[in-house]
């Protein structure tokens, strides 16, 4: 019988698979021609601490006292704001996980879906899967895909840690999305 968190790691496997597949059978079909370019800005509240935490830790990293973080996966549902502010206008979600996937240093597998609920693009989605290495000042994560005014999307994100509560772990991260479509 498998253990709760050998099935939690086959679950982010299947979702890993199909995630390729769907882009794998976008390029068979020869996707579409690339008809302009979209720059997206926001920020992203990734708040850990309770009460009410929009990451959720699901799996423990296999040495919890190591600041790598490897092993350990949590899931998100965090805040896109216009500014920096919590308060600030909403202008969607970002929805997925990440993973410690370093031994040596804190570096993440980070797979999430940018569901934009505001502007010119509300209803549209895009996806972002690769390495966020949260100790650089900047990190570049290639966007893969999308949905509604997105379809076919490629490009990459830019994020840039803006503000780090160390006492709680809460985060802000400054994005800059760069989109042909």
């Amino acid at each position: 019988m498998m253990s709760t968190m050998a099935k939690r790691v086959v679950l982010v496997l299947a979702l890993f698979l199909a995630v390729i597949s769907i882009e794998a059978g976008s390029l068979a079909r020869g996707g579409s021609s690339v008809s302009s370019s979209t720059h997206l800005h926001f920020y992203f509240h990734d708040k850990v601490s309770k009460p009410s935490p929009s990451s959720v830790q699901v799996m423990n990293p296999v040495d919890p006292s190591s600041p790598s973080f490897f092993g350990g996966m949590r899931v998100m549902d965090n805040s896109l704001t216009e500014g920096s502010e919590p308060k600030s206008r909403p202008v969607g979600r970002a929805q997925g996980l990440y993973m410690g996937s370093d031994q040596a240093k804190l570096g993440f597998f980070q797979a999430m879906n940018l569901v934009l609920t505001d502007g010119p693009y509300n209803g549209s989605v895009v996806a972002v899967l690769g390495r966020n290495s949260p100790l650089d000042d900047v990190r570049e994560m290639p966007v893969i895909g999308g949905t509604g005014a997105f379809r076919f999307a490629r490009g990459y994100a830019q994020a840039r840690t803006h503000t780090i509560d160390v006492a709680t772990g809460d985060a802000v991260v400054e994005y800059n999305i760069y989109i042909q479509h």
